[in-house]
């Protein structure tokens, strides 16, 4: 199956820092192999996150942010999902047990609406594709891990 995923904020900033005490050399291969195949995708609220967390000194990057981002982009091929109407509504739509997290609320229905899966550590989200709606997986999930 060629299904193509989205990186949950705190997934997309271990994968670019290579951060292996959180993603093992397998996984970061894993995730390097989808990224070469162009099935890796980052939402804007994401790129926004980084931004608010290094406006309130939470994260450090060693260079501004947006010097940190167009970095990033520059070296990876990871696809950047603007918010449009549908996802923007669909966050408001969310059914079933789910936090209020704005950012975690958006994730979930841009994934929902782009048919991609939604990769994170987040237990909220992985309880709620268990609920069966949205798909998710945990950055060691075996299915994750297949070619």
């Amino acid at each position: 199956m060629n299904q193509d995923f989205l990186l949950d904020t705190h997934v997309w900033l271990w994968y670019a820092r290579g951060d292996r005490h959180r993603l093992n050399a397998r996984v970061a291969d894993r995730l390097t192999a989808l990224d070469k195949a162009g099935r890796l995708h980052l939402s804007v609220m994401s790129v926004w996150e980084l931004g608010l967390l290094t406006a309130k000194n939470r994260l450090r990057l060693g260079q501004s942010c947006g010097e940190w981002v167009q970095t990033f982009f520059s070296r990876i091929r990871v696809r950047l999902i603007e918010a449009d109407i549908p996802t923007a509504l669909g966050a408001n739509q969310v059914l079933g047990s789910f936090h209020a997290h704005p950012a975690d609320r958006l994730l979930v229905a841009m994934a929902r609406h782009h048919g991609l899966r939604l990769i994170t550590e987040d237990q909220k989200i992985l309880d709620y594709a268990r609920q069966g709606y949205v798909r998710a997986h945990a950055i060691e999930d075996k299915d994750l891990l297949k070619p």
